[in-house]
């Protein structure tokens, strides 16, 4: 090729941001060589790296109801029945946090004056964020790289089962890992910064969701104490004169040695303090978004890293480093073949070189661009390498359909003609990608995580095709061909 007919197809602003955006991504994707071994930036799921996954189902379900009582009644006498945590998701749905047969649950019900309307094991998408707050704190505070939890939720909007994927972790310590507690820990200030032990964390004996006060706009997460709790706390009160001067002695709440919360007992509580033992406590955050910020993660840090529900681990799975190394190779080998098929396609289709080579160029750069974005959002499991070669096919598909608009009836049309049935090929095409985006969409939003990978990459990879890579090809076959 002429370096004037290089330079001319250069010039054009959807060429050189194709050319700036491959130079960017292989920067992002940072190709080298380590330890004599070659690696990159990239972000491999368990499939293609060595790790353990497990799935772990809910013991709780979420039930419709129905009862003529008010529902303050109505609630609490379920839950002395039932000696489980309930609360209200919806004006007609209760999340019970404690494993029931719906059998039991319907004669439950129907003593306590209501009826059962619907039954769904699992908990409220609310509580599935909750616990996969707790557990990604848990699996950052170790240091563990390269984890992930989903919780997996169905179209009613209950969760029944979360995932968690850990890198380069045994099954053994990824579930010590998932299954242990932090140290909470509650200390009194004396005089000045000093501070003198009241209670650890196993005198917490329940924890309440964030909410306000009756006729206050304060957020706060209410928590109770065993006996034993209560009569320490009222010693140290006593002892410190926190019953007498409450704002001098601020109570700070500790987890793993870091202080989470820190505040003065209300003088009314120093004053029942005082009296007796308090079991029932509430911490104040704040009012406004921020104070429900500050109250759920004080919330996950009074539970000190337990979830709000038990849980059983429904499924486990290691992934070997040698196993993963050849998954690597399959794939690799696998994207090779399906780029040398499209290529001898094409070939065999156009016998031209000049049409050939920006065809598989083109549709080449737009992987490596996928790829240079999915070192930020995506981990590359088998999916989404599935992904990665359904866009070199879907690529070279929509590629064919813009060289056999331009060369109707095999002759190079004038510039303006051309221009014009360039833009009806990216019409046809913008059609077909916003059907697959379409299609994809379901399997991206929904926590499904062996699908999402190879619905996020195919819609990114359509994406970038339509608004990128397409138009470029446009101007570079126009003066490929102008010859």
């Amino acid at each position: 090729m002429k370096s004037e007919k290089l330079v001319s197809i250069v010039k054009h602003w959807q060429v050189a941001l194709v050319i700036i955006l491959v130079l960017g991504s292989l920067v992002a994707i940072y190709p080298r060589f380590e330890d004599g071994k070659f690696t990159t930036n990239l972000q491999y799921g368990l499939d293609l790296q060595d790790g353990t996954w497990l799935q772990m189902e809910f013991k709780a379900e979420v039930v419709g109801f129905e009862t003529d009582r008010p529902y303050g009644d109505f609630i609490g006498d379920i839950q002395e029945k039932l000696d489980a945590d309930i609360y209200l998701v919806d004006d007609d749905r209760l999340e019970i946090r404690k494993y029931y047969p719906r059998e039991v649950l319907e004669t439950t019900f129907a003593e306590a004056g209501g009826r059962l309307t619907s039954y769904d094991p699992g908990v409220s998408k609310a509580t599935a964020e909750e616990v996969k707050q707790i557990l990604e704190n848990k699996i950052n505070t170790l240091g563990t790289k390269d984890a992930k939890v989903n919780p997996l939720t169905g179209l009613s909007g209950v969760t029944q089962y979360i995932r968690v994927e850990l890198a380069g972790v045994g099954l053994a310590q990824a579930k010590e890992i998932v299954g242990k507690q932090g140290k909470f820990e509650i200390r009194i200030h004396t005089v000045g910064n000093q501070t003198e032990h009241v209670l650890y964390g196993e005198s917490i004996t329940s924890v309440g969701v964030p909410s306000r006060q009756p006729g206050s706009e304060t957020w706060g997460v209410s928590f109770t104490l065993n006996e034993d709790g209560a009569a320490k706390l009222r010693e140290a009160a006593i002892r410190f004169g926190a019953v007498s001067n409450p704002a001098a002695h601020n109570l700070d709440m500790i987890l793993d040695g870091e202080t989470v919360y820190s505040a003065a007992m209300s003088d009314d509580l120093a004053a029942s303090i005082a009296v007796e033992p308090v079991r029932q406590l509430y911490a104040s955050t704040g009012t406004g978004d921020a104070g429900l910020t500050d109250a759920k993660n004080l919330e996950i840090h009074l539970r000190a890293g337990a979830l709000p529900v038990d849980v059983a681990v429904a499924g486990t799975g290691y992934v070997p480093a040698a196993l993963s190394d050849y998954f690597k190779m399959l794939c690799l080998v696998a994207f090779v073949l399906a780029t040398i098929a499209v290529g001898i396609t094409v070939f065999y289709r156009y016998r031209e070189a000049s049409i050939v080579l920006p065809m598989i160029g083109i549709n080449l750069s737009e992987i490596v661009i996928l790829l240079g974005i999915a070192t930020f959002i995506q981990q590359l499991d088998l999916a989404a390498i599935a992904g990665l070669i359904a866009v070199l096919g879907t690529g070279i598909d929509q590629l064919v359909v813009i060289t056999d608009e331009v060369l109707h009836e095999g002759k190079i049309p004038s510039q303006s003609l051309y221009t014009k049935r360039l833009k009806r090929a990216l019409s046809i095409i913008a059609v077909s990608a916003a059907t697959i985006i379409f299609a994809m969409l379901p399997l991206a939003l929904m926590d499904l995580s062996t699908l999402r990978g190879f619905a996020i990459i195919t819609i990114l990879g359509v994406l970038i095709g339509v608004t990128i890579t397409r138009p470029a090809y446009g101007k570079i076959i126009m003066e490929m061909l102008s010859k």
